[in-house]
C-alpha cells in the first residue's frame, strides 16, 4: 500500500476506471499499477504544459540549465532510492541502474555548462555588409512530447528531456507501461528541485496513450522499436511536427588479427550481455578474422565461465534478469534457427527458473552466417553470435550488410587503421577497442541511420534539434530611399561590385 502512495503523489494524477499492471521480472509478481489515461488525459497534460510553456521560456537559459543540474544533483543524492525503483521494474543488475544515474548526471552537468553558447543568438553576414545586419535566434518548438522504452527506465526517459527543457521547451513525458516508476519518481524529484510542476507532465499508459500525444504536441522524440517508430514518423508527418526517432539496432563487432583477444573476448560479454543484452546499442553480431577465430572463441569461453548471474548487488553481478518476456522468447527463437540451419551452441542457452521467470543464460553461437536470424534480425537477449570471416574487408562488407546503422565496435592494436575503418561502417557511431562509452560521452552525438532512426541525442546536434532558427534582417537605412524594387541604379552597380570585391578580399565573403 505504501508504494501506491507513492506513485500516486507524483506528478500526472488520474483516477480512471483502466489500470495497467506493473511487474517485478525477478519475482513476476505484480507490485503496482498505474493509470491508462485517455486522449482527453493527454490533453489535459499537454495543455497544462503549453500553458506554463512561456513563463518557463521567459527564464534565461542558464537559469534553466541549473535548475536541471541542481535536479542531476537530487539524482545522485537519493540514488540507494533511485537505483531500488529501476531495479525493481527492470530487473537488471546493480551496475546497470547506478550506469543509468551516472550518464544521466554527466548529461545534466554538459548542458547546463553549454547551453548558453549554443543557444546565443548568432550574428552572420549579410548581403549588403554595413547597411544591413543578419543576427539568428534560436527559439523553442513549445511542448515537446517524449515517448521511452522499458530497457533503461529513467535515463532513456530523461536523457532527450534535459536539453528539451534547457531549450525552453516544456515537455510531456510517456515512459513505458513496463517500467514507468523510475520516470514518475526522477519527475517528482524535478518539482522538487523548483522545476514548475506543469513544465513537467508525465501520461502513462500503453500505445494509445501514446498516439495521443504525437497528435497533441509540437515535437514528438521516440525511442523503440523499429516499427512503432515508423508508424509515429507517418503520425508526425501528417501534422508536419519534427520528430527524432532512436530505434532498433544490430551493432557489428570486427576482431582484426592484430587484436589484443583478452580485451576483445572481455568487452564482447560486455557488449552483448549489458541490461541481458536489452539495449539498442548491444552488440548483436562478432566477426572474427580466421587466423585469430579459434584462440578469440578459446578465451570468449574462458571469460564466460566467470560470469555471475543472479539477483544480488554489488558489482561483482554481471548480469540480472532480463525485463520483457516478449524478448526472451525471441531469443529463443533466434537460437532455434540458428542451431536449426547449423550453428553451434558452445555456452549457455537455456532459461534459468531457479533465479527467477525471465532469467536467461548468456549465449555463445558459433559457425553463424548471414542465413540466420540471428545475423540479420535484432535479437535484444544476451546472445553472442560469432562468424568467421577471411579478413577486415569481408568484416567490414557484412557489417554493412545490415538493415541497421546505430553502433557498432572495431578491434585492432593499430589505432589509426581502427579509426579509418570506423568511418567505413554505416552507422551513427562507433567505438574503437571498446563499446558503449559514446554513452558516456555527452558531447559526442549518437544516432542511427536507415532503419536504426533519425536525428542524434548528445552534445549541440541533442540540444539544437529541440529549437527552430528564427532569422533577424535590420537594415539602418543608411542610403534609403523610396524606390519601387530592392535595388536602383547606385545599388546595382554596388551589388556588381561588390560580387567582384568578395572575389579578392577574403573577409567580405559570405
Amino acid at each position: 500500500m505504501a508504494t501506491r502512495k507513492r506513485a500516486q503523489s507524483q506528478v500526472v494524477e488520474v483516477a480512471g476506471p483502466e489500470r495497467i499492471p506493473v511487474k517485478n521480472p525477478v519475482t513476476g509478481e505484480v507490485f503496482d499499477s498505474i493509470p491508462a489515461m485517455t486522449a482527453e488525459d493527454v490533453r489535459a497534460a499537454v495543455d497544462r504544459a503549453r500553458r506554463a510553456q512561456p513563463a518557463w521560456a521567459a527564464l534565461s537559459v542558464e537559469e534553466r540549465g541549473a535548475l536541471l543540474r541542481r535536479w542531476g544533483e537530487a539524482i545522485w543524492d537519493n540514488q540507494k532510492e533511485m537505483i531500488r525503483v529501476i531495479r525493481r521494474e527492470s530487473g537488471k543488475n546493480e551496475l546497470g541502474a547506478w550506469q543509468e544515474i551516472a550518464v544521466l548526471d554527466a548529461v545534466c552537468a554538459y548542458y547546463a555548462q553549454n547551453a548558453p553558447g549554443m543557444l546565443r543568438p548568432q550574428q552572420r553576414t549579410a548581403f549588403v555588409p554595413i547597411k544591413h545586419s543578419v543576427r539568428v535566434y534560436y527559439k523553442p518548438w513549445d511542448v515537446v512530447g517524449f515517448i521511452t522504452p522499458w530497457n533503461y527506465p529513467l535515463l532513456l526517459a530523461f536523457i532527450d528531456l534535459v536539453p528539451a527543457l534547457i531549450a525552453g521547451n516544456t515537455v510531456v513525458l510517456k515512459p513505458s507501461e513496463v517500467t514507468p516508476f523510475a520516470a514518475l519518481y526522477a519527475a517528482n524529484l524535478m518539482v522538487r528541485v523548483g522545476i514548475p510542476r506543469d513544465a513537467i507532465q508525465v501520461v502513462t499508459g500503453a500505445g494509445r496513450t501514446g498516439a495521443a500525444l504525437v497528435d497533441l504536441v509540437d515535437y514528438i522524440s521516440f525511442t523503440g522499436r523499429t516499427a512503432v517508430g515508423k508508424k509515429i514518423a507517418v503520425q508526425a508527418a501528417e501534422r508536419l511536427i519534427p520528430c527524432s526517432l532512436e530505434l532498433g539496432g544490430q551493432d557489428p563487432f570486427i576482431v582484426l588479427k592484430d587484436a589484443d583477444l583478452d580485451l576483445a573476448a572481455s568487452e564482447a560479454l560486455v557488449g552483448a550481455l549489458e541490461n541481458s543484452g536489452q539495449a539498442c546499442v548491444s552488440t548483436e553480431r562478432i566477426y572474427v578474422v580466421a587466423s585469430v577465430y579459434d584462440r578469440f572463441i578459446q578465451r570468449l569461453r574462458h571469460y564466460a565461465n566467470q560470469l555471475v548471474v543472479g539477483t544480488g548487488d554489488g558489482l561483482g553481478v554481471h548480469m540480472g534478469s532480463m525485463t520483457n518476456e516478449r524478448e526472451l522468447i525471441r531469443t529463443e527463437a533466434h537460437i532455434a534457427d540458428a542451431v536449426a540451419k547449423g550453428a553451434k551452441m558452445i555456452h549457455g542457452g537455456k532459461r534459468r527458473p531457479d533465479l527467477g521467470p525471465l532469467f536467461f543464460e548468456p549465449t555463445i553461437l558459433i559457425d553463424v552466417d548471414h542465413s540466420m536470424d540471428v545475423m540479420t534480425e535484432e535479437t535484444f537477449g544476451p546472445l553472442l553470435p560469432v562468424m568467421k570471416v577471411k579478413d577486415a574487408e569481408e568484416a567490414i562488407r557484412l557489417a554493412n550488410n545490415s538493415q541497421y546503422g546505430l553502433s557498432g565496435a572495431i578491434f585492432t592494436r593499430n589505432l589509426r587503421r581502427g579509426e579509418q575503418l570506423a568511418t567505413r561502417i554505416d552507422c551513427g557511431d562507433i567505438c574503437v577497442n571498446t563499446t558503449h562509452w559514446n554513452f558516456g560521452a555527452p558531447s559526442a552525438p549518437m544516432g542511427g541511420v536507415k532503419n536504426s532512426g533519425l536525428g542524434r541525442r548528445g552534445g549541440p546536434e541533442g540540444l539544437m534539434r529541440f529549437v527552430k532558427s528564427q532569422t533577424v534582417l535590420v537594415d539602418n537605412q543608411m542610403l534609403s530611399k523610396p524606390i519601387l524594387g530592392h535595388l536602383d541604379d547606385f545599388f546595382f552597380r554596388g551589388a556588381v561590385l561588390l560580387r567582384e570585391m568578395r572575389r579578392l578580399v577574403p573577409f567580405l565573403r559570405m
